[in-house]
């Protein structure tokens, strides 16, 4: 199975030539069985043929004139000697066999049936250079040592072939024996039939590409549109063009898009309605606060409602997403860390920036600030002071946040990205914030296409690494709705 194409693009190809392949070899098979056949019958009833005629000859002339003919007609591929009658060596191919009788019957059809006869056909290796009789398929059987060498030409048998041999009885009682040979040159190749079947296979491959690609195209649009989903739900909906089951799944996906969308609405009106009414008490509660004789008990008050509004605000912040309304736009990078590590340095905190971004990156510059922001709060509040190390490539932006905090335990680093949770039990912000930090910094991290995964670094304290993918705005475009 690995060798398999991991596309199905590649797969569909693959099925369709082998399959083409395969039938294209079985026909080219059986054409040339069959044209084999063909020849070979061809060249059995030319050769019978020549039989009956050097027996009509011989029949009308006299019997001392009959070597002196058979020298003459003793020229390739026909060899006539006037020895016999001699015992051709049966065969053990059923091939042989066949040929053999077929190659019998042609000879009783032109010479006659009331002629006693032998006939034989069967592969023939290639001979001496003097290509004497005794070599051919018989010679061990009638070859005299006397023999006269082949004739005129003799090297002709220096290629194997097929030798057709017969060996007739005439009139007066002798025997007269033909073999006439076919190289396997005749039977060769037919490279018109392969330049045939080369070009259609050309022909069906380019076809096969075409169909497949234009089958799976579709798919790759959609696998595309899908991808694309997670990053803005508001993209333009897919064309519900093509085939039927083409134009259903996308009209499907289109579907399933206008439902995310009318949901995300939804709940973007009820969080802003909440909101409205969750601020309104808690100013009220505020007001009131001040009205405290007592001083301590109306810090306390005035905490806890601090505490609340903070809560409730990063609450709606991560339910309806981070500054949804900025456009993604070109900035620098290098320019925007600095701004981040200023203002930290004025509360006190201590921030390195290490590496350089080359190239200006595309995206949703306060998001992001945002999320560097939470990374470098958390080093700061856990570590003392924070690293950023920048990394930059043609194809992604990487942000690495170190600390040399107390870490985290390995089974907590996934956990600690759920909204809510937190590693202490505390609900104190001073002790455990809100516990959506995290969870806010991976959100705007996926909505522009990357993610941020935090690791535990040798000798202790906690390495956060923040992805982002240089993406190719004309074809994508940057969520605008982070939840």
């Amino acid at each position: 199975m690995r060798a398999l194409p991991r596309s199905l693009f590649g797969r569909l190809v693959g099925a369709v030539l082998a399959i083409l392949v395969i039938a294209l070899l079985a026909s080219l098979a059986l054409h040339m069985h069959e044209r084999g056949e063909l020849l070979m019958q061809a060249s059995g009833m030319r050769a019978a043929q020549r039989v009956a005629d050097i027996v009509h000859l011989f029949e009308s002339v006299a019997p001392a004139d009959r070597r002196r003919i058979a020298k003459v007609l003793s020229t390739p591929p026909l060899a006539v000697t006037l020895d016999g009658p001699a015992v051709l060596a049966a065969s053990d191919a059923e091939e042989s066999v066949a040929r053999s009788a077929l190659f019998a019957a042609m000879l009783r059809r032109f010479v006659g049936e009331g002629r006693p006869m032998f006939a034989r056909v069967s592969e023939a290796a290639a001979t001496s250079e003097r290509g004497d009789w005794s070599a051919g398929p018989m010679g061990k059987h009638w070859g005299h040592p006397g023999a006269p060498p082949f004739g005129p030409g003799a090297g002709y048998f220096n290629q194997p072939g097929i030798a057709l041999t017969a060996q007739v009885q005439l009139s007066d009682g002798s025997w007269v024996s033909v073999e006439s040979r076919q190289p396997l040159q005749t039977a060769s190749w037919p490279y018109r039939l392969l330049w045939s079947i080369a070009i259609l296979l050309a022909a069906a491959v380019a076809a096969a590409l075409l169909a497949v690609r234009w089958a799976t195209q579709p798919l790759n649009a959609l696998a595309g549109a899908a991808e694309e989903l997670g990053r803005n739900v508001h993209r333009p909906p897919l064309p519900e063009t093509g085939p039927a089951e083409v134009a259903r799944a996308a009209r499907a996906f289109n579907t399933m898009q206008g439902r995310l969308v009318e949901y995300l609405r939804t709940r973007t009106h009820l969080l802003a309605a909440m909101s409205h009414d969750l601020k309104t008490p808690i100013t009220r509660l505020r007001l009131r606060s001040e009205l405290l004789d007592d001083p301590k008990l109306r810090e306390r008050y005035s905490q806890d409602l601090q505490e609340l509004e903070s809560m409730v605000g990063a609450t709606l912040d991560f339910l309806r997403g981070i500054d949804n309304d900025e456009p993604a736009q070109p900035f620098d990078v290098m320019a925007m860390l600095e701004s981040v590590q200023a203002d930290l340095q004025e509360t006190g905190a201590r921030v390195r920036i290490a590496g350089h971004s080359e190239q200006p990156y595309t995206g949703q510059r306060r998001a992001l600030r945002r999320c560097i922001e939470n990374l470098l709060g958390n080093a700061i509040k856990y570590g003392g002071e924070g690293e950023v190390v920048v990394a930059d490539s043609r194809d992604q932006l990487a942000v690495r946040v170190l600390d040399r905090g107390p870490g985290i335990a390995e089974h907590e680093l996934a956990r600690v990205f759920e909204p809510f949770y937190r590693l202490d039990a505390s609900r104190s912000r001073e002790s455990g914030g809100t516990g959506l930090g995290l969870a806010i910094a991976r959100q705007i991290a996926r909505s522009h296409g990357g993610d941020v995964t935090l690791a535990n670094r040798p000798g202790g304290g906690l390495e956060a690494r923040l992805r982002l993918p240089r993406i190719d705005i004309g074809r994508h475009t940057i969520s605008r709705t982070v939840g």
